[in-house]
């Protein structure tokens, strides 16, 4: 009991600044490992494979996103009511919630793994992937879709420990399965020859391999989740709110991806150098894990009924986000063409010039990310998916516009525009929402 004690934290006491900043380290260095497994792929298969192939795997980022974004949205929100309960010392309730949203991603990782998968070939079609790299795309993203319920394994696993205060150990387990995709990766690939097959299964086993580890530590260190067979039985209620507020978060990911699959038409249109040129998101991780911190954080002081707490964090959060958007905008200007190195042949200059350009662009726009980020997880935390999904709609409509106008008018400069607008589309309706749900909770806690 003691060694589960040291592992959980309660975020409802201390310094809000404090907690926030060290529990998104830990966050900011898993979502580093996490890009690992797409950027060791592109890395290699760039360096490797070639132009194409590099390519074909670049397309599928957006499409990508939409349906692993969706089991990613998901399994964080089935963690909110977990937060909410141990905020509140309300143990049972809180394995009822763990149980329930167990069986729930059984069932999710099963429909999904089918409909992604059948549906596949369809979809890159629809996105006008070039004939030159379509079979490069359609093989990666089916062995992807095929390893949807690892996807789930981990990431409700990790989502379960960060709801209880825990945000080091998953960075443990990613930084083991980084190092065994890239050793995957270079034996499928150089000794194996099996190409982009060989890159998606090594990022499928390593993802695989880094959720049975969470689940081992999970059932070895926290006996606070082992309930009883009543405490593990399917039960409509539990489900209903997990999934009032799951669903809503996936939906978002996969909503605002809707507007980058948009993009990603457009930029296909100009072809596979351009693709390649698309690379560099991995900046945005450090704001990325300020954003998700709130969740949990946002989560247990909710349960615990300290709102106060919760205006002083999403405060401390979003100025800490604006300082590193800065940093992050100088490191681009500065090291921008070199760090594309890293993906691309030096002999490929037009690819380069693309990719600085879309990284410089987008980078100048990440202090309008940080609050993308931080207020639509603090609204999440808060229990209000419902109103967050909202923020995913503005920034699919900035992205059809980007992808449809703003490239008719600037070409590939509206490309580069399309995160901007999307964010400053977003923040005008998160901000304003975060005050609405503020209002709303006051009368459920007016005393506080």
């Amino acid at each position: 009991m003691a060694a589960e004690k040291s592992k959980m934290k309660n975020l409802t006491e201390g310094s809000p600044a404090k907690l926030i900043i060290g529990f998104a380290i830990p966050m900011f260095l898993g979502m580093l490992f996490q890009q690992f497994y797409s950027m060791v792929d592109t890395m290699i298969v760039g360096k490797f494979l070639g132009l194409k192939p590099l390519a074909g795997v670049g397309s599928t980022g957006s499409l990508n996103f939409m349906v692993i974004g969706f089991c990613i949205g998901v399994c964080n929100g089935f963690a909110i009511p977990v937060a909410q309960k141990f905020g509140a010392k309300d143990d049972s309730a809180l394995r009822r919630f763990v149980a329930n949203a167990t069986w729930l991603c059984i069932g999710f990782a099963a429909v999904m793994t089918i409909a992604a998968s059948v549906f596949c070939r369809d979809i890159l079609l629809f996105l006008r992937t070039p004939q030159n790299v379509f079979q490069y795309a359609y093989w990666y993203m089916l062995i992807i879709f095929l390893g949807i319920p690892c996807t789930f394994l981990y990431n409700f696993l990790a989502a379960l420990i960060h709801s209880l205060g825990d945000s080091r150990t998953p960075v443990v387990f990613l930084a083991i399965s980084s190092v065994l995709n890239i050793v995957l990766d270079l034996v499928f690939i150089l000794v194996f020859h099996w190409g982009v097959i060989g890159a998606a299964l090594a990022t499928v086993l390593s993802q695989g391999i880094s959720g049975v580890c969470c689940l081992f530590y999970v059932g070895r260190t926290f006996p606070i989740l082992h309930g009883n067979r009543s405490e593990w039985k399917v039960q409509p209620r539990y489900m209903v709110r997990l999934c009032t507020i799951g669903i809503p978060m996936g939906l978002q990911y996969s909503i605002t991806a809707i507007g980058t699959l948009v993009i990603q038409a457009a930029v296909n249109g100009f072809g596979a150098t351009v693709m390649a040129g698309r690379l560099g998101n991995f900046l945005s991780c450090p704001i990325e894990a300020l954003g998700q911190t709130m969740a949990p954080y946002v989560g247990q002081n909710v349960g615990a009924g300290k709102l106060k707490r919760v205006s002083k964090g999403l405060k401390a959060a979003s100025l800490m986000g604006f300082c590193v958007s800065a940093v992050l905008l100088v490191i681009v200007v500065l090291f921008g063409r070199r760090m594309s190195v890293l993906f691309l042949d030096a002999g490929e200059v037009e690819a380069m010039g693309y990719a600085y350009q879309y990284m410089t662009v987008t980078a100048a726009g990440y202090c309008l990310l940080t609050l993308v980020n931080t207020v639509r997880f603090t609204i999440q935390g808060m229990g209000f998916s419902g109103i967050a999904i909202l923020a995913g709609v503005f920034e699919m409509v900035a992205r059809t516009l980007a992808g449809t106008l703003l490239v008719a008018v600037a070409g590939y400069f509206g490309i580069c525009m399309a995160n901007t607008l999307a964010w400053i589309f977003a923040d005008a309706f998160l901000i304003p929402a975060f005050f609405l749900c503020r209002r709303r909770l006051e009368k459920h806690y007016p005393s506080e």
